[in-house]
C-alpha cells in the first residue's frame, strides 16, 4: 500500500523491532526461508538456527495491566485532518453529555416542530432551562469538535471536525437568537430553534468517535482473556533451592521459578530442569499438548499439564509475548485507514457545499426578509450536519474488527482492509504455512559397506546438538529404533555445505547433493532424484570423500492448504509458493496442492526480491510467512500476513495475524475485507448521499413550484439515514465471511 511506510512510522513500532529478534522461544522458525534443505539445496546447514543458543525476551506480567490498556480512561486522542487531538475521556464525556441532553430532548421542540415531549405552560422558564443545558452541551460535549475544527482550519483542510462545528455552532447560536426573539423581541411570530438538533448531533458525533477510538477493542477482548491466564504469584526458587511464593511483578531476569502440574506459567523463560507437556493454546490457538524438555522455551500464560518444571527467566519488561501483542493492538488504534480518509474527504466537500449553498441561499432569499434568509441558511447548515457520516466508518470498522478477532484474525493495520481489494497474488512460504514443518525420516539408503543402523547412528550423532526439524527427525528415528545417541565430537556447521564432526576418531560430514557434485564425489543420483521427486529433502553421510549413505526426510501438507489454494484461484487470485527446498521437492508439493507458480531454492533475501519483482509488474501482493526471516518480505508486500500468533506477533512488518495458524483463514480475511469495504462504501452513501437532494431543496431551488424542504422533514431524513447506517453496519456478521 502506498503509504504503508509512513503508517508504520506513525504507529511507532521501532521499539518492537529489536525485541522480536529475541522472541525465538515463540518463533516457529521458517526453515524454508533459512535454506535448511540437507539434500539438494545449496546452503543447508549454512543458516541452521540453534534455538537453544538464542535469547528470548521475557516480560513482567505483573506490571502489565491489561484493563488499563484496553480502557479508554487514560486520555484519548482522535485523528482528523492529519492531526492528533487530545480528547479527554470520550466515554465519560459521552455519558455526561447524555445527562445534559436529557432536559433538552424532553423540553425542546422536536425537529423544527412547535411540539415537545413534555409541554409545560411556562415558555420563559422552559426556554431558560434549555439555553442553560444547550450551553453546557455546546461548550463541554462539543469542545473536542471545536478544537478539532481549529486544528483543521490551521492545516487549511476543513473536514469532519469543521463540518460538525459548523452544524453545532449554527444550531447553538441560532437557538440563542430564537430564545431571545420568541420571549422578548416578537413573541407573536415564533422563530424555530435547533436545540433538539444540537443535542442529538453532539451525542451522535461523540458516540461515533468513541466507537472509532475503540475500533480495535474487539481484539482487545481476546487479549484480556489471554492476560487472565497469567497467575498472580510464582514459586520462586531461592539460592538454597527452596521455593517461596512471590508476586509475578517481583520476578527478575536470571531468577528461576517452579511450575507444578496444572499451573499456568507466570513468565517467559527457559526450562532448566524437568520434563512435561504444555498447553500452548495461548500461542498457537490449538490446545494440543507440546512436549517440553530441558533447554526448551516456555511462554507466560501457557499451562503445564503434568510434571514439575524449573524455568529460568530470560527477560522481563515490555518485550514478552503478551506485552508485544498489547503494543500491536494499541498502536493499531492510531493507524488511520483510507476509508476514514474517505469519510473526511466526503465531509470536506460537504462542508464546502453546505457553506457555499447556505451563503448563496441567504443572499437569494434576503430580498424577501432577513428572517426568511437567515432561516433558509441555517436550515441548510443544520441539514448538512454529518449525523450518519460520523458513524458510517467507525461502526463498520468496529464490527469488522470484532468479527475478525472472534475468527482468529488480528487486523493490525486497518489499511490492509482497503488494500485487499486490489490483491492479485498471494505469495506463500511453504514450511509452516502450507506444510506442518514436522519432518519424518522416509528412507535410509546405506552404501554397500554400511548397514542401515550404523548409518542412522552416525547421522544422529552429528545432529544430536541441533534443534532443526530435519535434525530432530533423524534423532527421533534413532530413538524409535532403540539406538543410544552419543554426540559427535568437535561438531561444526560448514557454511553452504552442512555439518561435520568426529565419531570414534573418524571425520564425518552431512552434506547436500550440490557439495558432492562440486567435489566430484560419486553418488546414486537416480535414487536421490527419486526421493526428492516425492517431496523429500535428501542428505548424504560422507567419510573421507566416500558416501556412506543417504537419508530422505519429508514434511506433511497442512489440512487447510489445498482449500486455501483452490479458494484463492476461485477468487481470481494467483497463489505462489516460495521455498528454500530443492526444485524437485517443490514440484512435488506444488503438484499436490494444484499450484501453477512456485519458486524453489530461495534464501531469505530472495523472497523480498521476488515480492519486489511481482510489484514491479503492477501486481498487488500479499506475503504470508511464519518466521522472523520472513520479516523483509512481509514488510515489502502490500499486505504482510503472519501465520501463527506465537510466531511473528512482534514483527511490526506484518499487517494481519492469523491467530489459529489456519491457512484457510487467509480466505476469511479476504472475505471479511471485501464485505467490510462494501459496507463502508454503502454507509458513506447513506451518511452523505441524502445531502445531494436535501441541501438544494432546503436552499429552495424548487421554491418556484412551491417545494421547499421543511426543516422537520430534513431532520427526519437525517435521523433515518443514521438508523440505516447503524443497521447496515450490524449486517456484517461472522457467518458471511465463511459463506462469501
Amino acid at each position: 500500500m502506498a503509504n504503508k511506510e509512513n503508517n508504520m512510522d506513525q504507529m511507532k513500532m521501532d521499539d518492537i523491532k529489536n525485541d522480536h529478534q529475541k522472541m525465538n522461544g515463540m518463533q516457529s522458525m521458517n526453515h524454508d526461508g533459512m535454506k535448511m534443505d540437507h539434500g539438494i539445496s545449496s546452503t543447508d546447514h549454512q543458516m541452521k538456527m540453534d534455538h537453544g543458543s538464542m535469547n528470548m525476551s521475557g516480560m513482567d506480567h505483573g506490571h502489565m495491566d491489561m484493563s488499563d490498556n484496553m480502557d479508554m480512561a487514560g486520555g484519548d486522542v482522535m485523528m482528523h485532518g492529519g492531526s492528533m487531538m487530545h480528547m479527554g475521556n470520550l466515554k465519560v464525556k459521552f455519558w455526561i453529555s447524555v445527562v445534559l441532553a436529557i432536559p433538552v430532548l424532553l423540553l425542546a421542540p422536536i425537529m423544527g416542530l412547535n411540539i415537545s415531549i413534555i409541554n409545560l405552560n411556562a415558555p420563559l422558564a422552559v426556554g431558560i432551562v434549555i439555553v442553560l443545558f444547550d450551553s453546557a452541551l455546546y461548550f463541554y460535549g462539543g469542545m473536542p469538535f471545536l478544537k478539532g475544527a481549529v486544528a483543521e482550519i490551521k492545516d487549511k483542510s476543513p473536514e469532519m471536525m469543521t463540518l460538525v462545528t459548523l452544524g453545532i455552532s449554527v444550531s447553538y447560536f441560532y437557538s440563542l437568537y430564537a430564545f431571545v426573539a420568541n420571549n422578548f423581541l416578537n413573541p407573536a411570530n415564533h422563530v424555530m430553534d435547533f436545540s433538539f438538533e444540537l443535542a442529538t448531533l453532539i451525542l451522535i458525533m461523540l458516540l461515533g468517535h468513541w466507537i472509532e477510538m475503540n475500533a480495535l477493542m474487539g481484539a482487545g477482548d481476546a487479549l484480556q482473556k489471554m492476560a487472565a491466564l497469567l497467575p498472580k504469584t510464582a514459586h520462586l526458587v531461592t539460592e538454597t533451592g527452596e521455593t517461596k511464593d512471590v508476586a509475578v511483578a517481583d520476578l527478575q531476569v536470571g531468577q528461576s521459578f517452579q511450575v507444578r502440574s496444572g499451573e499456568s506459567i507466570p513468565a517467559d523463560g527457559v526450562i532448566t530442569d524437568g520434563q512435561s507437556t504444555v498447553n500452548e493454546a495461548l500461542v498457537t490457538g490449538e490446545s494440543a499438548a507440546v512436549t517440553k524438555n530441558v533447554g526448551d522455551k516456555v511462554i507466560g500464560g501457557a499451562t503445564n499439564n503434568n510434571g514439575t518444571l524449573t524455568v529460568k527467566i530470560s527477560g522481563t519488561g515490555d518485550s514478552g509475548y503478551l506485552s508485544q501483542v498489547m503494543k500491536m493492538v494499541q498502536n493499531a488504534q492510531q493507524s488511520k485507514s483510507k476509508a476514514e480518509d474517505k469519510a473526511d474527504l466526503v465531509a470536506k466537500y460537504l462542508f464546502y457545499a453546505a457553506f457555499g449553498v447556505g451563503i448563496i441561499a441567504f443572499f437569494a432569499w434576503l430580498p424577501q426578509s432577513l428572517a426568511t434568509a437567515m432561516t433558509i441558511m441555517v436550515t441548510v447548515f443544520v441539514i448538512a450536519c454529518p449525523h450518519a457520516l460520523g458513524l458510517a466508518i467507525p461502526l463498520v470498522v468496529s464490527r469488522s474488527t470484532s468479527i475478525g478477532a472472534q475468527n482468529g484474525l488480528l487486523v493490525r493495520n486497518r489499511q490492509a482492509i482497503e488494500a485487499s481489494q486490489h490483491v492479485s497474488h498471494v505469495l506463500l512460504d511453504k514450511t509452516g504455512t502450507l506444510t506442518e514443518g514436522q519432518f519424518t525420516v522416509n528412507a535410509l539408503v546405506p552404501s554397500k559397506d554400511v548397514d542401515e543402523q550404523t548409518l542412522l547412528t552416525r547421522l544422529a550423532a552429528l545432529e544430536s546438538n541441533s534443534t532443526h526439524p530435519l535434525a530432530q527427525a533423524i534423532i527421533a528415528a534413532a530413538q524409535a529404533k532403540g539406538i543410544k545417541v552419543e554426540a559427535a565430537q568437535a561438531s561444526q556447521n560448514i557454511p553452504g555445505v552442512g555439518i561435520a564432526g568426529e565419531i570414534n576418531g573418524h571425520q564425518y560430514m552431512i552434506v547436500n547433493g550440490n557439495y558432492l557434485t562440486k567435489q566430484g564425489i560419486q553418488f546414486d543420483q537416480g535414487v536421490a532424484d527419486e526421493w526428492a521427486a516425492k517431496g523429500n529433502s535428501v542428505s548424504f553421510l560422507l567419510q573421507d570423500k566416500q558416501v556412506q549413505g543417504m537419508v530422505a526426510e519429508g514434511d506433511t501438507i497442512k489440512a487447510g492448504a489445498k482449500e486455501l489454494i483452490s479458494g484463492l484461484q476461485k477468487r481470481g487470485i494467483t497463489p505462489v509458493m516460495l521455498t528454500g527446498d530443492n526444485q524437485k521437492a517443490a514440484e512435488h508439493v506444488a503438484g499436490l496442492l494444484g499450484l501453477k507458480e512456485f519458486h524453489a531454492g530461495l534464501l531469505p533475501n530472495d523472497k523480498q526480491k521476488i515480492v519486489a519483482e511481482y510489484q514491479a509488474k503492477g501486481n498487488h501482493v500479499i506475503m504470508v510467512g511464519d518466521g522472523v526471516n520472513d520479516a523483509p518480505s512481509l514488510a515489502a508486500a502490500n499486505i504482510g500476513v503472519a501465520i501463527g500468533a506465537g510466531t511473528d506477533v512482534a514483527i511490526d512488518s506484518a499487517d494481519v495475524i492469523l491467530v489459529k495458524s489456519e491457512p484457510s483463514d487467509i480466505l476469511h480475511f479476504l472475505d471479511l475485507a471485501k464485505i467490510t469495504n462494501r459496507k463502508m462504501v454503502q454507509n458513506l452513501w447513506w451518511g452523505a448521499g441524502y445531502n445531494l437532494i436535501a441541501i438544494p431543496l432546503a436552499a429552495g431551488v424548487l421554491s418556484f413550484i412551491g417545494i421547499i424542504l421543511d426543516p422537520a422533514v430534513g431532520a427526519a431524513v437525517m435521523a433515518m439515514s443514521t438508523v440505516i447506517v447503524a443497521i447496515n453496519a450490524m449486517g456484517l456478521t461472522g457467518e458471511k465471511i465463511k459463506n462469501e
